[in-house]
């Protein structure tokens, strides 16, 4: 799975003090064209930040498109601690220069679901390590941390468009099993992980609705509303109108014979 997240040019000079001088220098342009006002209105979705310019989405798209793929300014800039830096740094990253190491101490860093989600959608889904963190992580008992193992099976079940059926039913058994933990962030994120998996194709979209159905089933409120919601969208005219056109089109074999977005914050 490539990523095409910023243009491809030539890369800068990598050297810990050039990238150094770049992150001052976008730091600096940061909290000229930052909002006061935009920083302040964070808490009201939920973000907390220690240090935020207040940056929008688009204007820290358009610093990274900027940027270009540069891995020395994405490792500089996420250790400046800045809020809107770090999700640049998620930006410029190169996938094929993460590794596990890396991703862990970001990770350990992670103190909003919105650095989470980008970390996960724009890099580490695109790394070789992807999938073998989503799955770790759902153990993990840091609200954040979890919330990005499920983040990141979310945006796999969206853009791994070559990954099998049989990787996203391993993951099946893992969002019923966590789907008892009430934290608001790891919640919405086991849930939009059932729904992405469950929109697929026809094979998936049953065997999640059936996933749902037994997560329904226990005892807890989490569970419960995390079941309501998927199930709710999984079986809506909509989608299986979507799945099934889909599969006229192209059928879908379920591996086992064959032996082969709503995003929500």
């Amino acid at each position: 799975m490539s990523a095409s997240r910023v243009p491809s040019r030539k890369t800068p000079p990598q050297d810990p003090a050039s990238a150094r001088e770049r992150c001052r220098a976008m730091l600096a342009h940061m909290e000229q064209i930052g909002s006061p006002r935009g920083a302040e209105k964070m808490s009201y979705w939920g973000i907390q930040a220690a240090r935020a310019y207040g940056l929008s989405a688009p204007q820290m798209h358009a610093l990274a498109r900027e940027a270009g793929r540069d891995h020395a300014l994405a490792l500089e800039l996420w250790k400046s601690g800045v809020h809107d830096a770090r999700h640049i740094a998620a930006l410029t990253a190169d996938p094929a220069l993460v590794t596990e190491r890396l991703m862990e101490q970001w990770a350990r860093d992670f103190a909003s679901w919105d650095v989470v989600d980008t970390c996960c959608c724009y890099l580490f889904i695109h790394t070789a390590h992807g999938w073998k963190k989503a799955v770790a992580w759902s153990r993990r008992k840091e609200e954040f941390i979890k919330r990005a193992g499920f983040s990141t099976m979310a945006y796999l079940a969206v853009h791994d468009k070559a990954a099998p059926d049989a990787k996203f039913l391993a993951l099946l058994p893992i969002i019923e099993r966590e789907a008892g933990d009430e934290r608001n962030f790891v919640r919405k994120a086991v849930n939009w992980a059932l729904r992405q998996i469950g929109k697929r194709n026809l094979h998936l979209n049953r065997s999640a609705i059936a996933a749902g159905e037994r997560i329904r089933r226990r005892d807890s409120r989490s569970a419960r509303w995390i079941a309501a919601d998927a199930l709710r969208e999984l079986r809506s005219p909509a989608v299986q109108k979507r799945l099934w056109e889909r599969a006229r089109k192209r059928p879908q074999v379920p591996e086992a014979d064959s032996g082969l977005r709503r995003r929500q914050r």
